[in-house]
């Protein structure tokens, strides 16, 4: 057909129109085959076959309006989700004098009144109400933004943790002091005299094997105070699990994790640590006020059970250098029973210079000092059948056989620090080996082209991290190099993965989030979320777990949420009735950014 007739018989729209979808078609094809990553499906998937990976891509979303990422705390409901309609849900305040310091597990008076017994610190443990509370915690009046790391180890907002009990206890040991508009951290203690720096020298000095950084990378510190032992290890490549109970000096944790350093609420009552075994390089104890032969010796052995094979115990307490009473004489006598019996070896025990000691004990490699005892007491653990995660779980009064890991049945400690982040861990299955090295490419490409490239996450104004479902730990391994540290958390109902994450170097700890969290609110920049959700959603109400996200949120922080777009429709809208800003990204990635917003009602 000739042009001319073509224009005559007025055919030329249709010629338009379809130049014009020739042109989109182009555009699409080149967008979608540019900057993309390769995608490993999620662990449990894996699991399925060691053989075969199901290849898809995830497209670049550079371009986006990324301006929700970046830690905003206006109330604005300017939404770039698809169908950005907020759930209609009657929020309400929690009310009560200390509702802003709320901790579900741990506050729940009625459940604590009723216990029979507080002789093992029963009233510490979780005793989570039922139904989860749905009311929102209110932010403490003059609240500001934390301070960034690594100020903040040294100085935090008072506003922001307004608790002088603490300051005035702990005013003669230089623990923490007020001044002006902050809580000061002189680096402190009863047993820092001459500082921390010094003490975490002297303890080096005292076993040289320790060797931090290389050979001793994840530690425990047990009743840590204000953590600083674990705060000023950083400076020394080590990450310590700082943890105590509640209210035994008030806000200590609080404390610590406003000074962004990880830590945790945690007791050696009747349960077992949420820990998985032979997670810790060493464990730390000074001055914790732990009965450790009480109840026939379980609380040791429950250090025991999650100190690694060839790990330390390093005891700084006055039992250890004063022999002026009778009562420190008889702890002593009890421990070395104790720590004999269990086949701990004193490897150093010495006093520094300002009249403070310690003692540092060494636990075996192998089982050969338990079989070899002349009394089997305690006696060793049947192991008929693979032990589930630690939640829950009575303490045990007997000891776990080790792991034979070489050819001389002895266990093999990980590689140096930083190798062993990236090495197999040695508590792997040989099956799992080419699952964990392609989850640790996946997340190192995610981070790296989507968190950060297309999302553009600012890291450097983040601290405290919490992966929700972490797998083995390749989100918070991707991080490694940022000023920053990640908290690994693993669903009970999920793979074990929690002694791998400590193999590489990394913490974590086991955690049901049908259930609140036994931490303090405000307490973390992001929570970070990936394929968590559908298994959840069978078992509890998303809300409730909503909700647990918005307590332990920071105003002003962020949640990243990879999932199916099914549940990320359920998670947009309960978000956004909470005032949060969220962006949706490629159909799986939701973004949202915690306010400053309360509702006004109380419940």
């Amino acid at each position: 057909m000739a042009i001319e007739s073509i224009f005559k018989e007025k055919k030329y729209p249709f010629l338009f129109a379809s130049l014009i979808l020739l042109f989109c078609f182009t555009i699409l094809l080149i967008s979608n085959t540019r900057n993309s990553i390769s995608y490993v499906p999620k662990i449990t998937d894996l699991q399925q076959s060691t053989t075969t990976t199901t290849q898809s891509t995830i497209p670049s979303i550079n371009g986006e309006d990324t301006s929700s990422a970046g830690g905003s705390d206006e109330n604005d409901d300017d939404n770039g989700e698809k169908g950005a309609a907020a759930a209609e849900i009657d929020w309400k305040l929690c009310k009560g004098s200390v509702a802003t310091d709320y901790i579900p597990c741990l506050d729940n008076m009625k459940a604590i009144k009723g216990l029979k017994s507080r002789r093992h610190m029963e009233h510490r443990e979780r005793h989570c109400p039922k139904p989860n509370s749905r009311c929102l915690i209110p932010i403490p009046e003059g609240y500001k933004r934390t301070l960034p790391w690594p100020k903040s180890r040294d100085m935090i907002w008072y506003d922001n943790v307004p608790h002088p009990k603490l300051v005035e206890y702990k005013k003669v040991q230089n623990w923490v002091r007020k001044s002006g508009d902050y809580l000061v951290f002189p680096g402190g203690g009863t047993q820092f005299k001459d500082g921390v720096m010094n003490y975490i020298l002297f303890i080096e000095k005292s076993y040289s094997a320790i060797k931090w950084g290389t050979h001793t990378r994840v530690i425990l510190d047990v009743g840590c105070g204000v953590a600083s032992f674990g705060g000023y290890l950083l400076d020394r490549n080590v990450i310590t699990m700082s943890f105590a109970p509640k209210d035994e000096h008030e806000a200590q944790i609080q404390f610590a994790l406003e000074r962004g350093i990880p830590a945790t609420l945690s007791v050696i009552g009747t349960q077992m640590l949420t820990f998985s075994d032979n997670a810790f390089d060493l464990i730390h104890c000074a001055r914790c006020r732990v009965h450790w032969d009480a109840d026939g010796g379980k609380p040791l052995m429950e250090l025991n059970r999650v100190l690694r094979p060839g790990g330390v115990f390093v005891w700084s307490a006055t039992p250890v250098y004063r022999d002026d009473n009778e009562r420190d004489r008889n702890v002593w006598k009890a421990m070395v029973a104790l720590t004999e019996s269990i086949c701990w070896k004193v490897v150093a025990k010495t006093v520094d210079s300002t009249g403070i000691g310690l003692v540092i004990y060494q636990k075996p490699v192998s089982n050969v000092c338990y079989e070899e005892r002349k009394v089997n007491e305690p006696p060793l653990c049947h192991q008929l059948e693979k032990r589930k995660p630690s939640w829950y779980t009575p303490l045990e009064s007997c000891l776990p056989q080790l792991p034979a890991v070489n050819s001389g049945g002895e266990y093999k400690w990980p590689s140096p620090w930083p190798q062993r982040l990236t090495s197999r861990p040695v508590s792997l299955e040989p099956s799992a080996e080419e699952i964990f090295y392609e989850d640790t490419k996946h997340w190192s490409a995610l981070v790296s082209d989507v968190y950060s490239g297309g999302l553009a996450v600012n890291w450097s104004a983040i601290r405290n991290v919490m992966d929700m479902n972490a797998g083995y730990g390749g989100f918070a391994a991707a991080l490694i190099n940022q000023p920053l540290w990640v908290m690994n958390i693993v669903p009970i109902q999920q793979l074990d993965t929690l002694p791998a994450i400590f193999d590489r170097g990394l913490i974590g700890m086991y955690h049901d989030w049908c259930e609140p969290l036994s931490t303090y609110p405000r307490t973390y920049d992001l929570l970070h979320s990936s394929y968590l959700f559908g298994n959840l959603t069978k078992r509890c109400d998303v809300v409730d777990v909503a909700v647990e996200m918005d307590r332990i949120l920071r105003p002003g922080g962020i949640v990243l949420v990879q999932d199916t777009l099914e549940l990320i429709n359920k998670l947009g809208p309960i978000f956004r009735s909470l005032h949060w800003k969220t962006k949706l990204y490629e159909d799986q990635f939701l973004v949202a950014n915690k306010g400053s917003w309360r509702p006004t009602a109380y419940a």
